[in-house]
């Protein structure tokens, strides 16, 4: 699980707050698939509304320049994001995200490897509204400030508590990666971010960088999945 600080500024927040407030809502359960749809309780922007389809590709553009989210999730293909809204008692129950979903208005099909929640309400916006994703730790509860994003395993056992009060604005998508084992992925973005702590500590030759740097692309060479 990693976390993505400020992927959005306190501005661009504003802007999709005011954009989604114009834009319509549908019953989030339509959109679910299988179990899923008995315990998901909220509302879904209109994605096929264009101000919700100019919301989604300015959040695509953002998730593609962020360094973090492109370690961390080392995308091959990114699901559409799609907008949701609790409101008082709406809520999410225990599900796992679709192993296979089909991108909308295409005939291709991605693997739901990594999946990613975007949060658009600052915590005092709302009450409840923790995600909570099952890991091999235990439950981790997640509540991060607006513009911050946390990354997972899409296979991991996940939910959304009830809103008592407020209203929790989020976005939220799905990858395939190039590389599909949730623990290689774990271990390259480890490596990763050291090289470049390296980099930016100017604690390393470049020799010593060079050769880390052969380490992790031929890690990723043998292991991407195109």
């Amino acid at each position: 699980m990693v976390v993505v600080t400020q992927l959005l500024s306190s501005e661009q927040v504003r802007g999709f707050r005011e954009s989604l407030g114009a834009a319509p809502w549908l019953d989030g359960a339509a959109t679910a698939a299988g179990m899923a749809s008995d315990v998901k309780h909220n509302a879904q922007a209109d994605a096929g509304h264009p101000i919700v389809q100019e919301l989604t590709n300015a959040l695509l553009a953002r998730l593609g320049e962020d360094p973090t989210f492109t370690s961390a999730a080392l995308p091959h293909r990114i699901f559409p994001p799609c907008f949701n809204r609790y409101a008082r008692g709406e809520t999410y129950g225990n599900h796992v995200d679709a192993a296979i979903m089909r991108i909308p208005a295409t005939p291709e099909v991605l693997r739901s490897d990594v999946s990613s929640t975007v949060f658009l309400s600052e915590p005092d916006d709302y009450e409840g509204g923790e995600l909570v994703i099952t890991t091999e730790f235990g439950e981790q509860s997640v509540k991060l400030p607006a513009g911050s994003a946390v990354i997972y395993p899409s296979a991991s056992l996940h939910r959304v508590t009830p809103v008592t009060a407020g209203t929790r604005y989020a976005a939220i998508t799905w990858i395939q990666s190039l590389v599909a084992s949730a623990e290689l992925r774990g271990t390259l973005f480890r490596l990763d971010q050291a090289i470049q702590s390296l980099v930016d500590t100017g604690n390393a030759d470049r020799a010593q960088l060079d050769n880390l740097h052969n380490v992790y692309h031929n890690l990723v060479r043998a292991n991407a999945q195109l």
